[in-house]
């Protein structure tokens, strides 16, 4: 199998069509990166995911990482890989200057971790996760904790890890029982055991920063008493440098489906006199701290989602080129044809590519939208674009995770039954993908805070602004008087229609019948992630088509390509729509009748 290929004429595409950077680049502190400097940016990320990510991907699904003694070794690579990935500034690419980073804004760096993602998701994890601590502490920490930690974090010295779960808790995080008790100096002693902690140990680095939901003595009981603390491997010695080991160990690394290279730790704190850490914010308000962590993790999941796709989709093209079976149907020729060729496997192509390159798009307009939530000057217009972002966020998670398993399975579908053998590689993907849905607040979970959070609770207000822009799309398309416009512009209309029903029955029916609303959640945010993807691929089509009438910049092929991806996924994806939104309208009954010793 061939290493991963950025795909970088199509992140161009995006940058300059979809979610322009130009107007990113106008926000204060965001104009030092404007495209020429981007597209810089994406083509050396682009050599280290393939030339240096990807030659690893293998090599660390069949080593795995090992525990001994307590310490973890990773995959033969990892070390020497993760040192020039800190050395080349990757680590710190969207970090605040102040602590070290470069600033670059999100909708560059979102289409660099894709890369990661693609390359080498096993690999990805550990870095994602430490921007997410670094998150959390830029925004609630305090001064001197940021000053101790912050710059190491941001270059990438120290790893950060998130420390939710417990053996009896799972998802939910109000049965945890991790005691954390204040000392006479300020600090605090952590006592109990956490599960499914990515990187909670591992060799790549000095130091690991975790950040751990404990339960002081006299909390309330529930969510309500959850606090955040931020307890290191090694504390820290004054002048910043590594110093004595905490009390926290390794117990065991779980031995897991799919990313065998990323350690996922059980850790027990406290088997001593208890593990030192420093709270983080205000007692008690832990979970609404941590919820900054994880929004940008579960923004950050959606976009392994992007990059499996994208990857799988290489791997299936690139066989479907190379595999000669059986002679082309429809035509008099006797010779072996490249099943590329078959129409079946025609179709499961652009299955994988056309909702790779929806998916791609909805988390770029996303990360645009979240520079814009962040830096524009006028607080009315920062306000609007976090609403969308808060909308998004499940979207980008879920739909593009759902997806990309998918899409990984239809990858071994189109290798046969070669895909079905680990030796072609197609099958790790698959593997790799699986646990996508299940991060960061399962996707059922992710469904419930769509249909809550980010509809229910605003009466719909925001998404009905996403859906008027859809409609401005359709009436774009229309102007053209191009068939193939047109085409696309009938499809999306009907997605619109259809996920306004659903959208009115959910905001009508949520505070009177909950449960008819829950059962129809996934099924809605399925809805609207495709309607999403429809949204952007009409645009790409219009940006397309505007410029082969323009000349086709040098590269008409691209530009046909792009239309001909974006009228597939019209034709074939979102006339989905329709039927998921009678599921969500109609669905709850037959669901909710059976008795549970009917089951």
């Amino acid at each position: 199998m061939k290493d991963y290929v950025a795909p970088l004429r199509d992140m161009q595409f995006v940058l300059r069509e979809i979610a322009p950077l130009d107007e990113v680049s106008n926000l204060p502190g965001c104009g030092d990166v404007n495209l020429e400097v981007a597209e810089a940016i994406l083509k050396e990320a682009g050599k280290f995911a393939g030339g240096v990510l990807s030659p690893l991907n293998r090599v660390g699904d069949r080593e795995g990482s090992k525990l001994k003694d307590g310490e973890v070794k990773t995959p033969a690579g990892w070390r020497d890989a993760y040192r020039q990935f800190v050395d080349g500034g990757w680590n710190a690419l969207s970090c605040d200057p102040h602590y070290g980073g470069q600033g670059v804004p999100r909708l560059v760096s979102a289409l660099v971790e894709e890369m990661w993602n693609a390359a080498n998701v096993s690999f990805a994890l550990c870095p994602m996760l430490t921007r997410g601590a670094i998150e959390a502490l830029e925004l609630k920490g305090s001064e001197e904790l940021k000053k101790a930690f912050l710059p190491k974090l941001t270059s990438g010295e120290w790893t950060g890890t998130m420390v939710l779960t417990e053996p009896q808790a799972g998802s939910d995080l109000s049965a945890v029982r991790t005691r954390a008790v204040k000392q006479p100096d300020g600090t605090y002693r952590l006592e109990g055991q956490k599960i499914f902690i990515t990187y909670g140990e591992h060799d790549v680095a000095e130091n690991i920063v975790h950040l751990v939901l404990a339960r002081t003595p006299d909390a309330p009981e529930g969510v309500k008493g959850i606090s955040l603390f931020l307890v290191p491997k090694f504390v820290p010695n004054a002048d910043g440098s590594v110093g004595a080991r905490n009390d926290v160990r390794c117990v065991s690394l779980e031995h897991k489906l799919g990313i065998h290279a990323s350690p996922t730790a059980v850790l027990a704190f406290g088997d001593k006199d208890g593990a030192v850490g420093w709270l983080v914010g205000e007692e008690n308000r832990g979970l609404e701290y941590m919820f900054i962590t994880m929004n940008a993790a579960r923004y950050s999941v959606g976009l392994e989602g992007v990059g499996l796709g994208e990857r799988a989709y290489q791997a299936a093209l690139d066989y479907a080129k190379e595999r000669l079976q059986g002679t082309e149907l429809g035509t008099k020729s006797k010779e072996k044809a490249p099943i590329l060729r078959h129409p079946d496997v025609r179709r499961m192509l652009l299955q994988m590519r056309s909702r790779t390159e929806a998916m791609r798009a909805v988390a770029a307009v996303t990360a645009a939208a979240t520079d814009v939530a962040r830096a524009h000057p006028d607080a009315a217009r920062r306000a609007r674009s976090q609403a969308f972002v808060e909308l998004m966020i499940p979207i980008v998670k879920a739909w593009s995770t759902d997806a990309a398993i998918d899409i990984a399975s239809l990858g071994i579908q189109v290798h046969g039954g070669a895909g079905f053998i680990e030796e072609t590689g197609a099958a790790q993907f698959l593997r790799d993908a699986r646990i996508t849905s299940i991060y960061e607040g399962t996707n059922g979970i992710q469904a419930l805070d769509l249909v809550g959070r980010k509809v229910a609770r605003d009466q719909g207000e925001t998404i009905r602004a996403v859906l008027a822009e859809m409609r401005a799309v359709e009436a774009e398309l229309e102007k053209e008087k191009d068939e193939a416009l047109s085409a696309i512009a009938a499809r999306l209309r009907d997605g619109v229609v259809a996920l306004e029903q659903a959208v009115q029955y959910v905001v009508a029916t949520y505070t009177t019948d909950l449960r008819k609303v829950l059962v129809g959640a996934v099924p809605f945010l399925e809805l609207f992630g495709t309607v999403a993807g429809g949204w952007q691929m009409a645009r790409a089509a219009l940006a397309a088509r505007r410029r082969l009438a323009a000349g086709g910049d040098g590269d008409p092929a691209f530009y046909k390509g792009k239309l001909q991806s974006a009228r597939f996924y019209a034709d074939h994806v979102l006339v989905r729509a329709g039927g998921l939104a009678r599921t969500v309208v109609s669905g709850a009954d037959s669901a909710l009748a059976i008795a549970d010793d009917e089951f």
